[in-house]
């Protein structure tokens, strides 16, 4: 049956004033629920922590294998190996440091030490085998040891790949060791603060040769 005509000028004149009276409703200041939901899920994903190697900033390590090579010179293409020592041999100029520098810093001191023999030499340096990169997680983890990683990872990922820790692990103080040049630098993490999302800035970036103990 259709609504009489006064009937839906009623409805049109009283629907605004519900509009107005639910705005009214509304307290100063309220979060409409839709926009709510969507923040709690947003902070439900913690923001990346800690700065990303860049594209090339690999750093070499001891262990790693290294294809060096100069253009046009068949007798100066090589495959060597990182001594422990962070050394490597190459023809011309002897002992060369490589460890702790990017192939791109290697290559550059590797072309300026070949420039006394050839003229305007082309060096190139890759990565082959990535042997260097690694982290010992140690102590109360369920599978602690050594771990070669053939890209970055955090603290946390690093524990992930140790198992997890122990039900008696003390969380709270856990210590990331990184020795440089002969200098031991020590960082604290708080693995109870960081599975809430507080204190991200903790969960490190790890270098070659860290240590993560977890007590």
């Amino acid at each position: 049956m259709e609504m009489p005509l006064d009937a839906k000028m009623k409805t049109l004149h009283s629907t605004p004033n519900r509009c107005l009276q639910a705005k009214a409703e509304m307290r100063p200041g309220a979060i409409p629920l839709f926009l709510l939901a969507f923040v709690m899920v947003f902070a439900a994903f913690p923001a990346a922590t800690g700065a990303q190697p860049t594209t090339g900033s690999y750093v070499i390590g001891p262990e790693d294998v290294l294809e060096i090579s100069v253009w046009k010179e068949e007798t100066l293409q090589r495959e060597v190996l990182v001594r422990p020592d962070g050394w490597v041999t190459f023809p011309l100029i002897g002992d060369v440091k490589a460890a702790g520098r990017t192939p791109g810093q290697l290559t550059d001191e590797i072309r300026v030490r070949l420039t006394k023999y050839i003229p305007d030499p082309v060096v190139t340096v890759s990565v082959k085998i990535i042997a260097g990169n690694k982290v010992f997680v140690i102590g109360r983890v369920n599978k602690p040891g050594e771990y070669v990683i053939g890209r970055y990872i955090d603290v946390l990922q690093a524990l992930a790949l140790a198992g997890g820790l122990t039900p008696f692990a003390v969380e709270k103080k856990i210590r990331i060791v990184r020795k440089r040049n002969k200098k031991e630098t020590v960082f604290l993490f708080n693995y109870a603060e960081v599975k809430k999302g507080k204190n991200l800035d903790q969960n490190i970036i790890l270098q070659g040769g860290d240590v993560v103990v977890v007590p």
